[in-house]
């Protein structure tokens, strides 16, 4: 008769198996408890990079005594159970046993600075990988007062990581990571559109707040008519052009905006309810886009960190690249959000056209210059 799994062989079978670092802090440790004076060639590392609490707890007893005397260790085990008295305060699992184990898989205790080393590489990429969720938690956090300062004090923490993991790990030239970037999420998310409409049909409304508002572009917004139509008001302010809800549709249509399901009359009709001003729901629209590009940001990092093939090295380039894209859309945010300084006209000296005097001319006998053809 076949073999019927009983439920707890399924539980076993549901554990993943360790990762490789696992095994390395098994090797360093047992470095450690075998010669322990290897422990003064380690630097960078401390408890905390450690991916489990038992091998914290054992770094971290190893790290607070004395090193006994290496002949006095390799014959009397007392300093072993010292070490295992301290680290039991916080891993009361750990036994005896365990220790012994430890000291049986290191291969090479002299290897033990390279060990660090790997470990050290892998709590940055934990770090990293922490900050970018934290990054994308606030980003769709809607209880938070502030939410895009928020945002961007998380975005600063993740740029903090990457600048301690860069004076680790210097980065050197042709190190891109291979990882494939996570789509771009789209929302249709209803506040948005009407947020995109009512900005478009203001701004045609009153055209002239268009040129002030260089800080949005179309890639802010959700949905690619509004994209097109806000290419259209600013194509349109650019050339000297009358706008109205008119002029926008003819544009539309030279740009092949209405056949993509825009009717022209639906499209005056977008365009003929402003409400409000268009700075405002340009800021609204900016908001959005800051906050998209944020948690994509957290995604595009999480994913270079969930990629175990990208070293340390690899980590820090990817991620500046990504961080300039939000970087860029911060200086935006910035310009929309910050009052322009108020600008000092210079007096006019001048009085009205008729009461001007006249320039010094050429005598009237001097011959006219030729014509010029117009261009």
């Amino acid at each position: 008769m076949p073999h019927t799994p009983k439920p707890d062989e399924d539980a076993l079978d549901a554990v993943a198996p360790p990762h490789p670092v696992f095994h390395v802090e098994q090797a360093l440790l047992g470095a450690f408890l075998l010669e322990p004076q290897r422990l003064n060639e380690v630097t960078g590392v401390g408890p905390d990079a450690f991916s489990t609490a038992a091998h914290a707890a054992l770094f971290a007893a190893i790290s607070s005594l004395p090193a006994p005397d290496p002949a006095e260790h390799a014959t009397h085990p007392q300093w072993l159970d010292t070490v295992l008295a301290t680290a039991r305060e916080q891993a009361p699992g750990l036994t005896a046993a365990y220790l012994h184990s430890l000291i049986q898989v290191c291969p090479w205790p002299p290897h033990a600075p390279a060990y660090a080393r790997m470990i050290e590489a892998e709590h940055c990429r934990r770090r990293l990988a922490a900050a970018a969720q934290r990054l994308v938690q606030s980003a769709h956090d809607t209880s938070l007062p502030l939410r895009v300062a928020s945002t961007f004090d998380e975005t600063d923490a993740l740029g903090g990581v990457l600048d301690d993991i860069a004076t680790r790990f210097p980065p050197h030239a042709g190190s891109l990571p291979r990882t494939p970037t996570p789509p771009q999420a789209t929302t249709h998310d209803q506040d948005a559109l009407d947020e995109a409409r009512l900005l478009l049909a203001t701004a045609t409304a009153h055209p002239s707040s268009i040129e002030q508002m260089r800080w949005l572009t179309p890639g802010d917004f959700t949905h690619p008519l509004h994209a097109g139509l806000w290419q259209c008001l600013t194509t349109l302010i650019r050339r000297d052009t009358p706008v109205d809800p008119v002029t926008v549709l003819w544009e539309a249509q030279h740009r092949g905006l209405l056949g993509a399901g825009a009717q022209p009359r639906e499209l005056l009709e977008l365009l003929a309810g402003p409400v409000g001003s268009p700075e405002h729901w340009g800021e609204r629209v900016l908001q959005r886009s800051v906050l998209a590009g944020a948690h994509h940001l957290g995604r595009r990092i999480e994913a270079f960190t969930h990629d175990p093939a990208n070293t340390p090295y690899q980590l820090v380039v990817g991620s500046r690249r990504a961080l300039a894209d939000l970087t860029a859309v911060w200086t935006r945010w910035q310009h929309a959000t910050t009052e322009p300084a108020p600008t000092t006209r210079p007096a006019r000296t001048r009085t009205a056209t008729s009461t001007a005097a006249p320039r010094a001319g050429p005598p009237p006998t001097t011959a006219l210059p030729a014509a010029r053809t117009p261009r």
